[in-house]
């Protein structure tokens, strides 16, 4: 067994039943085609969006799941992050981690927050301050995060992203889109189940 299934299976134990399976139908025509956080091939039949929390377990738990997924299909499936900031000073991370992508950085500090997450997300005293120290040492410019993270389109953007999760129903992460379809019920299983549906469906 992977060192990792055991750890993915208390996440998902703590986690508690997803809704029931809904269809990703928000005000904003669109969306589910949103590229800030996209990992491409532009074009793909697929597309997974993952309402995600930088501080949640759970999402560090899935991050290799789904990374094998969009490695099993290459040209199928693409990969759009959208954030659900629940956790104390996750909104400070997200826009590190968008301060990230303007730098073409985004990837490799979001790995290296992944990682670290149990040094600066304690849910009893969260230090999300820290993740400027991983982030340099991923390679960004902090400096020139600050004054990115400090500009109001991040405020902007976040407030939509809660907007978004709000008309969704969104009340939990990681909560998967393929397609725009939700998952029956939650867990790695089903989401490459769902995914290896819609490829077969668009290879028809």
């Amino acid at each position: 067994m992977s060192p990792l299934l055991p750890w993915v299976s208390a996440c998902i134990g703590s986690r508690h039943r997803a809704p029931r399976t809904r269809r990703c139908a928000p005000s904003r025509p669109g969306w589910c085609a949103c590229t800030r956080r996209c990992s491409a091939p532009k074009g793909a039949p697929v597309t997974i969006v993952e309402f995600f929390d930088p501080a949640c377990e759970t999402c560090r738990a899935f991050y290799p799941i789904v990374k094998s997924l969009m490695a099993k299909y290459p040209d199928d499936v693409r990969l759009v992050i959208r954030y659900a900031p629940f956790h104390q000073g996750s909104d400070q991370v997200v826009k590190l981690l968008e301060a990230a992508k303007r730098q073409g950085k985004f990837l490799p500090v979001l790995e290296a927050v992944l990682q670290a997450q149990p040094t600066w997300a304690d849910h009893g005293r969260p230090n999300p301050d820290l993740t400027f120290e991983i982030a340099k040492a991923a390679g960004l410019d902090i400096e020139r995060a600050r004054e990115d993270m400090a500009q109001p389109a991040m405020q902007t953007l976040l407030a939509q992203e809660v907007e978004d999760l709000t008309a969704l129903q969104v009340q939990r992460t990681p909560t998967f889109f393929v397609n725009g379809r939700s998952l029956p019920s939650f867990g790695p299983d089903q989401l490459a189940a769902l995914v290896a549906e819609e490829v077969a469906k668009a290879k028809r």
